[in-house]
C-alpha cells in the first residue's frame, strides 16, 4: 500500500503540477485516497484486514513519513519567496 500511495501521488503530481503547499497537500491526500480504496478492495476480496495490530506500528511510521514529505514542499516554497 505504501508504494501504491507514493506512485499514485507521484503520478497525480506530474499531471497536476502543484506549485503551492496547499496544492501539494491535496495531491498527497488524493494519492493516499487511491491507496485507501485499494486497501478496502483487497480487504473485501480476501475477507482479512490489511492493517493488523502487528503492522499498525509500521503504518503509523508511514503516516509520519508522508506528513513530513508533504511538509517539505512548504519549506521549499518559503525559500523561493524570500
Amino acid at each position: 500500500m505504501n508504494m501504491l500511495a507514493e506512485a499514485s501521488t507521484t503520478d497525480i503530481s506530474k499531471e497536476e503540477k502543484p506549485t503551492t503547499f496547499e496544492e501539494n497537500q491535496e495531491v498527497a491526500r488524493r494519492g493516499g485516497r487511491v491507496a485507501g480504496i485499494a486497501r478496502q478492495a483487497l480487504e473485501a476480496e480476501t475477507g482479512k484486514p490489511v492493517i493488523t495490530s502487528q503492522n499498525a506500528v509500521d503504518f503509523a511510521k508511514l503516516i509520519d513519513e508522508v506528513v513530513k514529505e508533504v511538509e517539505q514542499p512548504k519549506e521549499d516554497n518559503e525559500e523561493k519567496v524570500e
